[in-house]
C-alpha cells in the first residue's frame, strides 16, 4: 500500500484510513465478502497506533461497509446488483443509536408495547380515564354544537383565540389563578409543554431539580437535552424547599420541576406552607419554577385545592396543566400559563415543531371548558376516581394484607405501594404481564426500588379486584424464588 496518512492535516488520521479504504471498496479493490488487512498488519504498514485502525473500522462498520466476523476479521458487506454496481443500503442500526432524543426506560417501553396489543391485559400502568369515567354525553353536545363551516385552515399557532379565554376563564374558576388569552399557549398536552419548556429555557450542562420518585424522574427529555438533573425527596407533605438551597448552591440549578398537588406517583401534596417557602427560595435565588397540575381538580372531597400558580405574585412559576386527566387524553389539549416574553418562545418552536394544534379538537375543549355541565362531570369523576381507589385499597387489604404499605392519596389517579420483602423488580414486572396485568414499576419513577405505581382510573369497576388478584399472584411468585 504505497498511501499513507498526513498526520500534518487537521482530518483525524483515522477518518483519513478510514475515508481511503471506502474509496476502494467503492472501486471494487475491496469486493464485498472480502477480508481487510487485520487491525495490527494495517497497523503496521501505515505507521500507526492499532488503536488508529481499530476506530477507522468502527467508522466503516457504523456506515454499513464492513462487519466483523469472528474467525474471518473485518469484512466487507457491500453487494453489487446484476449491473455489477456496488449496492449501499442505508445502515438503519446505526441510525437508530443516534439522534438527540434518548430512548424511554425499557420497562417503559415494553409497558407501553403490551398495552398497546391486543391482548386483554388489565392495565395498572397508565394515566388515563376508564370509559366509566369518560364525559361521553358532554363530549357528543360540544361536538353537536360545533359550527363546521368554521376555517379549516392552520389555527393561530399560540392556540384558537376562544380556546384561550376559555382556559383563561377556567383556570380563574377552578384555580384561583389569573391569566390572559395572551399569556397562555396550547400545546399538545402537558408532555409537549415540558418539552418546549427544556429546549427552548435550557441549554445543554444546564442543571434542574426533579421530583423522586415522579414522572419527570420517567422522561428521557431532560437528559436528551444534556441537562444534569438533581433530586428532590417527595416526603409525605411533598418536598422539602429548603433542599432547593443546598442544591443551588452546590449545582447552581436554573429550575425546578414540581407537581405539587396530588403528586405522580406517591399522590402527595406540597402544603401550603411548602409552597409559600418554595416561592420565597424562587425569588432568592432567581430560579424558575415548572408547576406540573394534572390532578387538582380531582379531590375526592370535592374541597378546591390552592395551585402554587395561584400564589406567585412575581412571576416565577410557569404553570402547566391539560385536559387528559379531566376529560380525555385522546384530545391532546395542553397549556402553558407565563410571562408572554416567555409564551412569545414557546409559540416560535411550536411553530416550527408542528405550525399548531388541530382546529377540531380546540373547538371541542373551548366548547367543554365553557359548557355549565362541566362542574357536573368533575363531580361525577371524583366520585368515580374515590370508588376506583377504594376498590383498589380494598383488593390490595384482602390480597396482601401487611406485604403492602401505601398512603391513601386525598385525590389524583395513583397509589404509590410499598411491597415488602426480597423481590427482583424486573421479574415481579414479567410475571405481573404473563399474568395479564400491566403495572409500573418503581425504578421507572424513581431512585429508589421496593415500589410499584398502581394507576387505577384506567381500569373498569369489575375488573379492579382480578387485576390485583393477578398481581399478587405474581408478587408472591417472585417472593418465592428469592
Amino acid at each position: 500500500m504505497d498511501w499513507k496518512p498526513d498526520k500534518s492535516l487537521q482530518i483525524p488520521v483515522y477518518i483519513q484510513i478510514s475515508n481511503y479504504i471506502e474509496t476502494r471498496i467503492l472501486n471494487g479493490e475491496y469486493p464485498s465478502g472480502s477480508s481487510l488487512p487485520s487491525e495490527r498488519a494495517l497497523a503496521q504498514e501505515l505507521d500507526v497506533n492499532r488503536s488508529t485502525i481499530v476506530a477507522a473500522y468502527d467508522q466503516l462498520r457504523s456506515l454499513g461497509l464492513v462487519n466483523r466476523i469472528k474467525g474471518f476479521g473485518t469484512v466487507v458487506t457491500l453487494a453489487a446488483t446484476v449491473d455489477g454496481d456496488i449496492k449501499r443500503v442505508p445502515n438503519w442500526d446505526e441510525y437508530v443509536k443516534g439522534g438527540f432524543l434518548h430512548l424511554n426506560n425499557p420497562m417503559t417501553r415494553q409497558i407501553h408495547k403490551s398495552v398497546g396489543s391486543d391482548k386483554p391485559y388489565i392495565n395498572f400502568a397508565i394515566g388515563e380515564l376508564s370509559a366509566d369515567l369518560f364525559p361521553a354525553v358532554l363530549m357528543q353536545k360540544a361536538h353537536n354544537q360545533l359550527d363546521m363551516s368554521q376555517y379549516l385552515g392552520y389555527e393561530h399557532i399560540q392556540g384558537n383565540l376562544r380556546l384561550r379565554e376559555s382556559i383563561a376563564n377556567h383556570l380563574q374558576t377552578y384555580r384561583n389563578l389569573s391569566s390572559t388569552a395572551s399569556s397562555l399557549l396550547v400545546t399538545s398536552g402537558a408532555q409537549q409543554a415540558l418539552q418546549l419548556i427544556v429546549q427552548c429555557l435550557l441549554k445543554p450542562g444546564d442543571s434542574v431539580a426533579i421530583e423522586d420518585p415522579s414522572y419527570s424522574y420517567s422522561l428521557p427529555i431532560f437528559h436528551s437535552a444534556g441537562l444534569r438533573t438533581y433530586l428532590l425527596p417527595v416526603e409525605q407533605d411533598g418536598i422539602d424547599p429548603e433542599q432547593i438551597v443546598s442544591l443551588y448552591k452546590q449545582h447552581r440549578i436554573k429550575m425546578v420541576f414540581v407537581n405539587p398537588i396530588y403528586q405522580n406517583p406517591t399522590g402527595a401534596t406540597l402544603t401550603s406552607e411548602r409552597m409559600k417557602i418554595l416561592l420565597e427560595i424562587s425569588t432568592k435565588y432567581g430560579i424558575a419554577i415548572v408547576e406540573d397540575d394534572p390532578y387538582s381538580l380531582t379531590s375526592y372531597d370535592q374541597t378546591p385545592v390552592s395551585v402554587l400558580k395561584s400564589m406567585d405574585q412575581d412571576g416565577s412559576v410557569l404553570y402547566v396543566s391539560s385536559l387528559s386527566k379531566i376529560i380525555s387524553s385522546g384530545l391532546r389539549i395542553g397549556w402553558i400559563a407565563g410571562p408572554q416574553s416567555v409564551i412569545h418562545r414557546l409559540t416560535d418552536a411550536k411553530q416550527q415543531m408542528d405550525f399548531g394544534q388541530s382546529n377540531y379538537s380546540q373547538w371541542i375543549a373551548a366548547q367543554l371548558l365553557s359548557s355549565a355541565e362541566l362542574d357536573n362531570h368533575l363531580m361525577r369523576l371524583r366520585i368515580g376516581l374515590e370508588r376506583k381507589l377504594h376498590l383498589t385499597i380494598n383488593a390490595l387489604r384482602a390480597e396482601l394484607g401487611d406485604d403492602v404499605q401505601f398512603d391513601a392519596p386525598r385525590g389524583g389517579i395513583h397509589l404509590w405501594c410499598k411491597l415488602e420483602g426480597e423481590w427482583d423488580e424486573q421479574q415481579l414486572f414479567n410475571q405481573a404481564i404473563e399474568n395479564g396485568v400491566v403495572i409500573a414499576p418503581g425504578s421507572t419513577l424513581g431512585s429508589k426500588s421496593g415500589c410499584v405505581r398502581l394507576t387505577f382510573s384506567k381500569v373498569d369497576d369489575p375488573l379492579i379486584r382480578p387485576g390485583i388478584q393477578k398481581f399478587a399472584e405474581a408478587y408472591r411468585a417472585v417472593k418465592h424464588r428469592r
